[in-house]
């Protein structure tokens, strides 16, 4: 182990605890110029005009979520969802995993971050992450909370995570699908991922731990944003990719409390995180200033990111190594976000879906029961030409808008949010940032000046006073006016030229809502049932 100032404190739990030994040089807890001086000089990656660092991660440019497993041993048995996306594979496959993979390890330099997942003091948990790659190293100082050297001296990890992309596994003998794999191991506490350079699979392992955990507590674990207004009002946004959930939460006029991994506990709402994640495919200065300056910043890792090898200026609008290109970076690049990472009880909750078929409205309220439904479906739609072969608008369903990083029973989930919207009194709102007067292709996306508008109206209490009618297919109330928005945009029927047609497309999606959700029929109470689209 180097000790020639390239170290920070570091615990005196050490990495053979984790079964590593004969390693080389271990860089522990290296600050972001030391990992920058690592990353350059070991060619991992080049620093762009103004300071961020430009990375590629090969040919996995996304999460391999084919390539996800849980350990099934005693205690996770009967705890686990096991299915397409909780996967199980055998403790002996888990060790002879690891076994190799340390052995190749040896007499490897690897970097250590001790850290925190958690912003509430009450609730955090200790973590380790353990890299083959400096840049992946300083995305994990970026993404979680960082301990003090205090900290550091004591520091002992409830969980380890061993991210070492040039290991591979050989599928016949360990039982994977590929030579990639990310298997968690809640017995042992430690999470293995090799064969892929995205960084993003460690930041999701730590989430699906959290999401096991926090349950226990009684506490929700959320794939959302959050914000806080100025009269100290908490909001919730939830959405998969491509709804806005990030763009709509960075708004300057409030506090950013997060991005996209949250708890929500009797105390009110805490960050899991320490950074953002955001995605970047033409992200413009005009639309999200807040996230765009962030592609300006020493600090921040931008993953896949064109860039102009003479001017070292970057391309958000090239698409060239994926749609998929990201940026990470520490919250405390966004100028008005709470350094606490915590809030109160929100008194707004917010889904966001992207219609490509262009039925739903922009905005709706919706009754706890309605709420529930809509949580275990986690609707979006797919538009044509994002995918090989998808060549119109497709239902995207996410249960708890985020299946694959929810390891136990949906209903549980579920079971939790109605908890707290009846404790907490959180209205629900349904927002459709997708598109109008017809599916994609032949309609168009709401503008986001609409989108914007309508949301403001819904956390400032605009639309508390307002007439609402019920949507004859989907059930919920859509309000029949709202400041700074033109009444037909409200009623999505209207901005159709053939009425029959958008009634026929409405009859469609609500049964693709009432197909999905079947498989949740024997889980969830007749109220939540009653709660579905007339399909």
């Amino acid at each position: 182990m180097r000790d020639d100032g390239h170290v920070s404190h570091h615990s005196s739990y050490g990495l053979e605890n984790h079964g590593l030994v004969n390693l080389n040089d271990t860089y522990w807890n290296l600050t972001t110029a030391q990992l920058y001086e690592q990353i350059v000089a070991r060619r991992e990656g080049i620093v762009a005009h103004l300071g961020p660092i430009v990375v590629r991660t090969g040919h996995h440019t996304g999460r391999s979520a084919n390539d996800k497993f849980v350990v099934e041993e005693s205690t996770t048995k009967d705890k686990i969802c096991w299915g397409k996306i909780n996967r199980p594979i055998a403790p002996e496959k888990f060790d002879k995993l690891h076994k190799r993979m340390a052995l190749q390890l040896q007499t490897q330099d690897v970097y250590v971050q001790d850290c925190f997942v958690g912003a509430d003091p009450k609730h955090r948990l200790p973590i380790r992450i353990i890299n083959q790659y400096a840049w992946h190293n300083l995305f994990a100082r970026n993404m979680f909370i960082e301990a003090t050297p205090e900290e550091r001296a004591n520091h002992v990890p409830e969980f380890t995570v061993i991210n070492a992309p040039r290991f591979h596994a050989v599928p016949k003998a360990d039982g994977t699908d590929s030579e990639t794999f990310i298997i968690v191991n809640f017995e042992k506490r430690l999470i293995l991922i090799g064969g892929t350079s995205y960084a993003g699979e460690t930041k999701k392992s730590i989430f699906s731990i959290m999401n096991y955990l926090m349950p226990q507590k009684d506490i929700l674990p959320m794939h959302c944003s959050a914000n806080i207004a100025p009269n100290g009002e908490t909001a919730l946004f939830f959405g998969l990719s491509g709804t806005g959930k990030t763009t709509l939460s960075a708004d300057k006029s409030r506090v950013l409390i997060g991005d996209d991994e949250h708890g929500w506990s009797d105390d009110g709402i805490f960050n899991f995180e320490g950074g953002c994640y955001a995605k970047l495919i033409n992200l413009s200065e005009e639309a999200e200033p807040e996230i765009y300056e962030t592609t300006r910043r020493f600090g921040t890792v931008l993953e896949n990111v064109a860039i102009d090898a003479e001017t070292r200026r970057v391309d958000l609008f090239d698409n060239s190594f994926t749609e998929n290109t990201r940026g990470s970076y520490p919250i405390s690049h966004v100028p008005n976000a709470t350094r606490e990472g915590m809030g109160g009880q929100p008194k707004n909750v917010i889904f966001l879906s992207a219609d490509a078929f262009g039925v739903l409205p922009p905005i709706a309220k919706l009754t706890k029961e309605q709420a529930m439904y809509h949580f275990l479906s986690g609707y979006t739609a797919k538009v044509a030409g994002t995918e090989r072969g998808v060549t119109e608008p497709q239902p995207n369903f996410s249960t708890c808008y985020g299946a694959p990083f929810m390891p136990l029973h949906p209903h549980r989930y579920a079971e939790l949010l109605g908890q707290k919207l009846d404790k907490y009194n959180s209205t629900v709102w349904l927002i459709n940032t997708g598109w109008t007067g017809g599916p994609y292709g032949v309609g168009e996306r709401f503008k986001i000046a609409h989108t914007r508008a309508m949301l403001n109206a819904a956390l400032d209490g605009a639309l508390d006073n307002v007439e609402f009618t019920k949507d004859p297919n989907f059930g919920f109330l859509v309000p029949q006016s709202c400041p700074n928005v033109p009444a037909d945009v409200l009623n999505p029927r209207s901005t159709w030229k053939n009425p029959a047609e958008y009634d026929a497309q409405a009859k469609k999606v609500a049964g693709m809502f009432v197909e999905n959700f079947k498989q949740y029929a024997d889980q969830v109470t007749p109220e939540i049932l009653a709660a579905s689209p007339a399909g």
